[in-house]
């Protein structure tokens, strides 16, 4: 595939999203590059940063979970690489995230429901195992974190199909192959 995306020059950028950009610098210190794609659209970056930082009613330990087993299921090594970066501030170790990226858990029956319907929805939806939801409200998620579940899928998937398609340079340390 031609490489049609290049990461834009501040120049480049509009006004809108270089103060965008700006505030990405002061909080992580830098702009990641799937985001300078982004904002290729006067629009878009708002918008995605608007999903990405809504609240949740799942902790930022399961939020993680999630971004990694339906990055791994998309195959996406850019949202894998930050992603495992992002999930070591949450408590997870390297050794959980590629268990977690696996499609299960075995240290936490709680996660391993999420993980495991997280798996099934990005795979399979729309036909997901009835089992799988019933585990899922069985170790103690609500409908409201069924909700929140598929809306962090979404967000995800969009990060997923952006570095699809533009290829982004990964600028992040990779994250390792599952066994």
């Amino acid at each position: 595939m031609e490489k049609i995306f290049s990461l834009l020059k501040k120049e480049e950028i509009s006004e809108k999203n270089r103060k965008l950009f700006e505030k990405m610098e002061q909080s992580f210190g830098k702009v990641p590059n799937l985001y300078n794609v982004i904002a290729y659209s006067e629009h878009a970056l708002e918008a995605y940063l608007q999903l990405e930082d809504s609240p949740s009613s799942l902790t930022a330990k399961e939020v993680e979970a999630v971004n990694l087993v339906v990055s791994q299921v998309n195959n996406c090594i850019y949202c894998l690489s930050a992603h495992t970066v992002i999930a070591k501030t949450t408590g997870i170790s390297g050794d959980l995230a590629l268990e977690i990226r696996a499609g299960s858990v075995s240290s936490d029956e709680k996660l391993n429901s999420l993980v495991k319907l997280t798996k099934a929805i990005t795979e399979n939806h729309p036909h997901i195992d009835g089992a799988l939801i019933t585990s899922f409200f069985d170790s103690g998620y609500t409908k409201e974190n069924l909700v929140d579940l598929i809306m962090l899928i979404g967000d995800r998937t969009i990060s997923n199909l952006l570095h699809a398609v533009t290829q982004v340079p990964v600028d992040f340390p990779l994250a390792k192959e599952i066994a």
